[in-house]
């Protein structure tokens, strides 16, 4: 895919994740939060705490998951410490990170707590 192409099929992806985290009952707090570490797609409220989710996109389940590294995971733990430093508990705030998959057909599929702290 082109960059345009690409930049534009990660929103679209990411609004399909949204739509399901908000229908869910898990309304979203932030979408591409950047903090001074990194960037974070979504963010999402549930009665527990906080949920930070990557989106990734492809053809297929298996190559979007494939698409997310160490290195990235530890971008997005300390962009997510970053973003607990304004939350009233701080980095006492109950968090989860899940990994959404969105295949090339839209569909989507959703891995709770891929990753953890």
């Amino acid at each position: 895919m082109g960059g345009k192409t690409s930049y534009l099929a990660g929103l679209s992806a990411e609004a399909t994740v949204a739509r399901d985290y908000h229908a869910r009952g898990k309304p979203i707090t932030a979408q591409r939060w950047r903090g001074s570490r990194g960037e974070i797609d979504l963010i999402a409220r549930d009665q527990d705490g906080l949920i930070f989710i990557e989106v990734k996109k492809s053809r297929n389940f298996a190559r979007a998951a494939e698409r997310l590294s160490s290195a990235q995971m530890q971008r997005i733990y300390n962009t997510a410490s970053e973003f607990l430093a304004g939350e009233p508990d701080g980095q006492n705030t109950q968090v989860r990170f899940d990994l959404a998959l969105v295949n090339g057909a839209g569909q989507m599929h959703v891995i709770e707590n891929a990753f953890g702290m």
